[in-house]
């Protein structure tokens, strides 16, 4: 019997309560045994905000999941040198886990721009993409993916960035707590 391993790849700069959300959501909904949060070091398809340090985005990801047991944060994008494409991660994971089916896990705004991801053909072949509904984006592609429901949301890591003194009630506890110890974003 295979193994059901949802995948949820981004900056995370800051990881916001929609990420945790999104992750609940495709476990519960899809039957996963666990999800990973996949950690960004040069992602291809935009500009790295250049705001926190690897090292601060993955104790964010540490703290935001700690206690749940079915959450991991798989560092491999980090350690890669260049750009974090996902065809060459679900490859290094297939290889080492070959009784193990992946699910990626996507928002609205990546379904529209699947088209454009690197050996987009050869990946939708090697996992499943997931979509999570998100508001104003139509998320139709000549691609099969599995749509899951999730109560809508606005949250966004630029935003929570750009108005970080507002920023408490869309971060778990822990994470806001970390952001101010550290200073992160905002004005120096």
């Amino acid at each position: 019997m295979k193994h059901k391993v949802g995948i949820l790849g981004g900056t995370f700069d800051p990881p916001h309560l929609a990420h945790l959300q999104m992750a609940e959501e495709a476990k519960q909904q899809l039957n996963l045994e666990k999800v990973l949060f996949l950690p960004n070091k040069i992602p291809p398809h935009k500009h790295i905000s250049g705001m926190a340090s690897n090292d601060a985005r993955v104790e964010m990801l540490r703290l935001m999941i700690e206690g749940i047991d079915y959450f991991e944060v798989d560092l491999r994008e980090l350690k890669r040198a260049g750009k974090s494409y996902t065809y060459d991660t679900m490859r290094d994971m297939i290889s080492e886990q070959p009784n193990t089916d992946f699910y990626f896990i996507i928002g609205g705004d990546m379904v529209e721009y699947l088209p454009k991801w690197y050996h987009i053909e050869d990946l939708v072949k090697m996992v499943t993409f997931v979509g999570v509904h998100r508001p104003h984006y139509q998320a139709e592609v000549p691609y099969d993916v599995v749509k899951i429901d999730m109560p809508e949301t606005t949250i966004s890591s630029t935003e929570i960035r750009n108005n970080i003194e507002y920023a408490e009630a869309f971060l778990p506890e822990k994470v806001w707590l970390y952001i101010k110890e550290h200073q992160l974003y905002g004005k120096k």
